[in-house]
């Protein structure tokens, strides 16, 4: 069986999505791209990822974004069923979000992605380490 990542990507024009997309390729991992622009995720998505998150919604929540800052809320107040209303309906969602069955890279950072490499590939990379 092959692994698939998912790969979640809120507008092609976000310059880490396209930077962590053109790792993916050139490291020749296989993956899924979802444009959230086009199309939305679910409520049973956004639950998928938020179980794999450390500290639930505000690893996937830019909070440095301006449309996020404008909304005012204190996502602490809010119940998991309202903050998940609030992200599908508003482009909050940080991004990209890189995704196997076993783990989860949320933006882009080229130490952290090395994760996702299959370990055929880590160990021939390790042999032609000087």
């Amino acid at each position: 069986g092959e692994v698939v990542y998912d790969y979640f990507i809120l507008s092609p024009s976000c310059t880490s999505c396209r930077k962590a997309r053109a790792w993916l390729n050139e490291h020749d991992v296989k993956f899924q791209e979802h444009n959230i622009i086009t199309s939305p995720l679910s409520r049973e998505e956004l639950m998928s990822i938020l179980a794999f998150t450390e500290n639930g919604t505000e690893d996937i929540i830019s909070t440095r974004s301006k449309v996020f800052q404008k909304l005012d809320v204190d996502v602490d107040e809010l119940s998991v069923s309202n903050l998940i209303d609030l992200i599908s309906k508003i482009q909050i969602i940080a991004r990209p979000i890189i995704l196997d069955n076993k783990r989860m890279q949320i933006g882009f950072n080229e130490d952290e992605i090395r994760a996702f490499l299959p370990r055929d590939y880590r160990k021939q990379e390790l042999r032609q380490a000087p």
